[in-house]
């Protein structure tokens, strides 16, 4: 009996390992930052990537998204954790995949694929730039006092960072510059090496060198919280059913668009096939119905870490796997080592990818664009970056229902004033 020839070469598992060892190294404070913010146990965030990467490794059609907890759901998460705690959080995960699973059987994922790639870019750019505010923080190392809570808002942030920008300290802005310059590097010398890792092995080699003492990753809390299970009230259908579904609509439309994003970043710009978009939805919907059951909050289409991934070489579904493993590796065995991990190494990978992001091509055809290709990239990537992805891609669609809106409604001359016009040049 003759086996079928796998088509995976050595340097596609290279490149698999990389991606996904990079990816789960901005997993890990990401999750534990997420999670806690939540209101649930830290460990909890990690949960998330470590059960739903195989089955959307499985299931999933893009083969580079990886998934986890992500800061699109924290309004859901958060309202449901403070109202009943751990279950809360399993419940509204449940209601949200089962509402997932239900878009993807009445095939409503391939409408949200057919979002104008304009709107992709710009949403793109907005996450780009989110991504860099995001880490001016921990990059600069600007020292927020203790009484001062830090906002979630980008302008915010960024206020906040101008605020205090005298507090800030040389080391974290070397390290994190290490790491950009030395990623752009090596992404030009091959763009199939590790280019943030090897950036972050440079950096902490730096760190020792000069005897740094920067903040680092620090132990993780390996403790898991026993379940204790739930119970549904009638009362309490009714609420979930409406967060629920807002929350599903909410990860349906970013996990679609990040898909979008990435293969965007990977240099193919074709629309995602229908079955496609919708067969995403439904791997994503049964991954999140585990995932509720263990706890775990829902699980969406992370761009830093799927970009990372792309970046350093990931090209298979293995490299969603070896990201779930190597979490768990180094929760388990390498604890210690990532402990020790700079955390300004890691705001560094992240701004790279951010900058990665930021759309450079579209911004040098902007002049050559029409109005409406333009204003609907602009103003996606700035809703993106100061309100959410979701009411970023309302409004950038926007531009095209108004244009269609214009040429069938407004342009076309009614039957009306046909007649009348011909009746006037008509002679009697």
């Amino acid at each position: 009996m003759k086996f079928p020839k796998l088509n995976y070469s050595w340097k596609q598992f290279g490149g698999d390992i990389f991606g996904g060892a990079i990816a789960a190294l901005i997993a890990l404070p990401y999750g534990l930052a997420m999670a806690t913010l939540m209101g649930i146990p830290p460990i909890y965030g990690l949960f998330t990537s470590l059960i739903s990467a195989p089955l959307t490794a499985l299931l999933g059609r893009n083969p580079v998204l990886i998934g986890g907890t992500s800061t699109v759901t924290l309004p859901f998460m958060v309202s449901a954790v403070q109202q009943q705690g751990l279950a809360g959080c399993a419940k509204v995960t449940l209601v949200a995949a089962v509402f997932m699973m239900i878009f993807s059987v009445l095939k409503l994922g391939r409408h949200i694929s057919k979002i104008p790639q304009t709107v992709v870019s710009g949403f793109s750019c907005g996450i780009g730039a989110m991504m860099v505010v995001n880490q001016l923080r921990t990059i600069l190392g600007v020292q927020i006092p203790k009484d001062v809570t830090w906002p979630s808002a980008i302008l915010a942030q960024l206020k906040m960072v101008v605020l205090y920008i005298g507090t800030a300290h040389w080391q974290p802005l070397l390290l994190g510059l290490i790491v950009i310059a030395c990623a752009f590097y090596f992404a030009k010398v091959n763009n199939k090496l590790p280019a943030p890792l090897l950036g972050v092995l440079v950096s902490v080699a730096v760190s020792v060198f000069l005897n740094m003492h920067e903040k680092e990753v620090g132990k993780l809390n390996l403790d898991i919280p026993p379940f204790m299970g739930f119970t549904w009230s009638p009362q309490e259908v009714f609420a979930l059913v409406n967060e629920g579904f807002g929350l599903a609509v909410v990860s349906s439309i970013n996990l679609l668009i990040t898909s979008r994003v990435v293969e965007h970043f990977r240099g193919r710009h074709r629309p995602m096939r229908p079955s496609d978009a919708d067969g995403e939805l439904g791997a994503y919907g049964i991954a999140n119905v585990v995932c509720g059951i263990f706890a775990a909050p829902m699980s969406v289409g992370i761009p830093a870490r799927s970009l990372a991934n792309v970046r350093c070489g990931g090209g298979t579904r293995m490299s969603n796997l070896v990201h779930a493993g190597m979490i768990l590796l180094f929760l388990g065995l390498g604890s210690d080592m990532v402990s020790k991990i700079p955390l300004p190494a890691l705001a560094g990978v992240t701004a790279y990818v951010g900058i990665a992001l930021l759309e450079w091509g579209t911004w040098r055809r902007l002049r050559r664009m029409t109005l409406v290709d333009s204003g609907a990239f602009l103003s996606t990537a700035l809703v993106t970056l100061l309100v959410n992805a979701v009411a970023a891609v309302a409004i950038g669609c926007g531009f095209y229902v108004a244009r269609w809106f214009y040429h069938t409604v407004l342009a076309r001359p009614s039957s009306a004033d046909g007649h009348e016009t011909g009746a006037a040049v008509t002679p009697h």
